[in-house]
């Protein structure tokens, strides 16, 4: 596969299939393996490129990444968007192109300043610290879009147990470094001290992973909660429109009442589509009913408030009736979903651009947790559950976790099953149990180890029932977060950065000069030469 390491249209078609391959390493797939693959195949092919080859390499890398597993996409903008297949398509591949962005930069920089064959060690180490930092700018840029981590695709494999010490960002930088160390295996045989060294590094990350995957490092706080969750499958086309409200609302209301007791009743994400202050007759009724089973009702609904400046907004919101109390208002928007990003100059351009419900706001950091038969609920509304540390600063206060979303923009595509995924990795970190109550599926209950206790099949409308445990105490995650993985990064990148060159770096940056200096000479040529001075 030499070819594969030197620029040219076969590499960068290998290396779009190898960005592929995490796709199907993750929900619904999940074989787990194809990770490593992928992982080891983006390192390789970079491994004899100058800067610019190394970006469009990574950018191919990033459009097989992005565009097998985001297409879901498309879904949203032609089914619910109105938009032509020709123009769906168009925009699809913007965003994706757009994505593959990402890991063209993380490839420039590792071509242009980090790599170190003659190391191999020292290279993996900053392979994998880099691979790391840009997952997590990833997560943060533009509001971030913390999708397709490769973390994710150990949820059910052997470094499961990593994911309370360091989060499903600690799988990843074990996987990143295990390809890269065994891509360069050859040279590490050759230097008895650095092959110790990374058989030692591999032992012990595999070994905790293993080792550490059914610990629990939390405790019961109490009785276990019974729970129900409501999953309406209201069809997305009809979800706001004021005809189907009235079915709607004796729907979830005639579903609850036929339900036996039990001490948590959910509903997913704004299952009423009309503002609170619209339906406070009918929310006295819920909570009369609630109170009278001295159960806790959890449901979606949008709020409207008037801000600083005193505008009326919209946000999307949680709120809580009988045995409990709060509102609580989500703070991770999702573009075009729920605001419009230059909607000045957008809005109107075509009906996606128009969905209903598409101007909220975002609500304010440090709320207070939602609070159910007197225990604390961290609450995630759609999106917000894929985001790692948000996530983590809401669960380390809380004994429950709880998440609603409506999955229906996405039909059958595999979208609602990655985040389905993402939401069990929570659970995990956390060392809490989960509710996942969502409008078509899939609602489910998941145990303090990821693990799905009970279930609803999607695009069905029935109600779920099961039981619950909240938890205390802390994980690893829980409570030092990403702090550990920055220092140690840090130090990996620092390294890489600040050692002097070996004589692999510096043919790597005499091949990127001469290529530099040979384009200049090139343009050079094209021009007309100067006439001489009379």
């Amino acid at each position: 596969m030499s070819w594969f390491t030197r620029p040219g249209w076969l590499g960068h078609l290998l290396a779009l299939v190898a960005g592929s391959l995490t796709t199907f390493a993750l929900a619904p797939f999940d074989v787990w393996p194809l990770a490593l693959v992928s992982v080891g195949l983006f390192y390789l092919g970079l491994r004899q490129l100058v800067p610019h080859g190394g970006f469009w390499r990574g950018w191919w890398y990033g459009l097989g990444l992005f565009g097998s597993g985001v297409s879901w996409v498309y879904v949203s903008i032609h089914d619910f968007g109105a938009a032509p297949p020709w123009l769906a398509g168009t925009l699809t591949l913007g965003l994706v192109a757009g994505l593959a962005l990402l890991p063209g930069l993380t490839a420039w920089l590792w071509t242009r300043w980090l790599r170190r064959a003659e190391a191999p060690l020292g290279d993996a180490l900053a392979f994998a610290a880099l691979w790391l930092a840009m997952d997590a700018f990833r997560g943060w840029f533009l509001t971030g879009f913390p999708w397709l981590y490769v973390g994710y695709s150990q949820l059910d494999g052997p470094l499961a147990g990593l994911a309370p010490l360091g989060g499903v960002w600690l799988i990843s930088l074990v996987i990143a470094l295990s390809a890269a160390l065994a891509v360069n295996a050859r040279a590490l045989a050759r230097h008895r001290p650095s092959l110790a060294a990374a058989a030692c590094l591999l032992l012990a990350a595999w070994g905790s992973g293993i080792g550490l995957k059914d610990r629990a490092w939390t405790s019961p706080a109490g009785n276990a909660l019974s729970v129900t969750a409501i999953q309406g499958n209201i069809q997305q086309s009809l979800k706001w429109d004021p005809d189907e409200l009235e079915r709607q609302l004796v729907l979830y209301r005639d579903l609850t009442f036929r339900s036996p007791p039990s001490d948590l009743i959910v509903w997913p994400e704004t299952a009423l589509p009309v503002v609170k202050d619209r339906a406070t007759g009918y929310l006295a009724m819920m909570d009369r009913f609630s109170r009278e089973r001295g159960a806790a009702l959890i449901t979606g609904i949008p709020v409207r408030r008037p801000n600083a400046h005193g505008e009326i907004r919209y946000y999307n919101a949680l709120t809580v009736a009988g045995e409990g109390s709060g509102t609580y208002l989500k703070q991770k928007l999702v573009p075009f979903g729920e605001y419009v990003p230059l909607q000045e100059l957008l809005r109107g351009l075509i009906a996606f651009f128009d969905l209903p419900m598409s101007d909220f706001a975002r609500g304010e950091s440090g709320q207070p947790l939602l609070e159910a038969r007197g225990y604390r609920i961290a609450p995630y509304i759609c999106y917000e559950v894929v985001y790692p540390e948000f996530a983590r600063a809401l669960a380390r206060d809380s004994q429950l976790l709880l998440t609603v979303s409506n999955d229906a923009w996405f039909g059958r595509s595999i979208g609602p099953l990655q985040h389905l995924q993402m939401a069990q990795m929570r659970a995990l970190e956390s060392g809490r149990p989960m509710v996942r109550a969502t409008n078509n599926g899939v609602t489910v209950l998941i145990d303090p180890f990821g693990r799905i206790t009970e279930r609803i099949p999607a695009f069905e409308q029935a109600v779920l029932r099961g039981e619950v445990t909240p938890m205390q105490g802390l994980t690893p995650w829980l409570q030092f977060g990403s702090w550990p993985l920055i220092a140690l990064c840090g130090l990996w990148l620092g390294w890489a950065v600040f050692s002097p060159p070996g004589q692999g770096q510096a043919l790597t940056r005499i091949r990127h000069d001469g290529f530099r200096i040979a384009r200049r000479l090139g343009k050079a040529a094209d021009r007309p030469a100067a006439l001489p001075p009379r």
